[in-house]
């Protein structure tokens, strides 16, 4: 699923190109991935003449601020990404016209929604899994919805200090250091790779309780995020699944990777064997020597 720095990149890449458009049309044959309103052609209907007055992200949503009080939110969830192209429908399937990875990756060939704009412009969304979801709110209603309100904080703001890590991680009292990491009411974007990342540079175990931790302990976790973060920001996220930029391309953070899927593999700072064990039905990617 992509994560916080994969989102983020999405939306700075929207932000530079689609603000200001205004949508002529939308296009599925996936309705049901439309949550609010309960109706495609409703959706299709209120989102016609809207424009972009803004793009921006909390936690791993993407939110679209438009004209008329309105809001398109939109959740990637596993395998869907978004893509700034020009297709063309042959033989009843919507083909790219231009050369590049948006036509030769394969990624990128599930397309599922067409959004049309009244400057000509495409922006597609490609999903495998078919899990995505959009939603178009009245922007109060959102912005007094569970699905923001219960977020956590995010750890790439200017509030995310020490002090307010802290109280976040706080919150739970209790929990393995890796689920309290993923958890979205808690830290907002961090998702099973980036946990695996940020525990491995901490030099902490996956399975330590968090009421075990020591402020040291825990002022390592709260520098690796930030650091682990903003590198995997620097270089647009990780690809080795199914993420790929607006333009289709992947992410650079692969060749940073120091324990996700390195099972079986010498941690790069001691030479110990990389395990991976369950966490809580996800799994937790360590150095059983490095990490204590």
């Amino acid at each position: 699923m992509p994560e916080l720095p994969e989102v983020e990149t999405i939306v700075r890449e929207l932000k530079k190109n689609i603000k200001g458009e205004t949508f002529k049309d939308v296009w599925t044959d996936s309705p049901k991935m439309v949550k609010k309103p309960s109706s495609f052609l409703q959706f299709r209907k209120l989102l016609f003449k809207k424009k972009i007055r803004d793009v921006e992200r909390r936690g791993k949503y993407i939110i679209f601020t438009l004209s008329d009080d309105y809001t398109l939110l939109a959740h990637q969830k596993l395998t869907g990404h978004f893509l700034l192209g020009k297709w063309k429908q042959e033989k009843g399937k919507w083909v790219p016209t231009v050369q590049g990875p948006i036509k030769s990756d394969p990624a990128n060939r599930f397309l599922h929604f067409l959004f049309f704009f009244k400057s000509g412009r495409m922006l597609g969304f490609s999903d495998l899994r078919k899990f995505a979801k959009f939603e178009l709110w009245k922007t109060k209603e959102l912005l007094k919805s569970n699905q923001l309100l219960k977020l956590g904080i995010d750890p790439t703001s200017e509030s995310f200090t020490f002090s307010a890590f802290k109280g976040a991680l706080h919150k739970r009292q209790k929990g393995k250091i890796k689920t309290v990491l993923m958890d979205q009411s808690i830290i907002a974007g961090i998702g099973n790779i980036y946990s695996n990342e940020i525990l491995w540079e901490a030099k902490i175990s996956p399975f330590r309780d968090i009421n075990t931790l020591s402020d040291k302990e825990l002022k390592a976790i709260y520098t690796a995020t930030k650091k682990i973060l903003f590198q995997a920001l620097k270089v647009k996220g990780e690809s080795f699944s199914d993420y790929r930029d607006i333009y289709g391309k992947k992410g650079g953070f692969n060749p940073y990777i120091k324990v996700y899927k390195r099972n079986g593999k010498p941690c790069f700072r001691c030479g110990t064997i990389i395990k991976a064990s369950k966490i809580g039905g996800r799994t937790a990617y360590y150095c059983p020597h490095c990490q204590k």
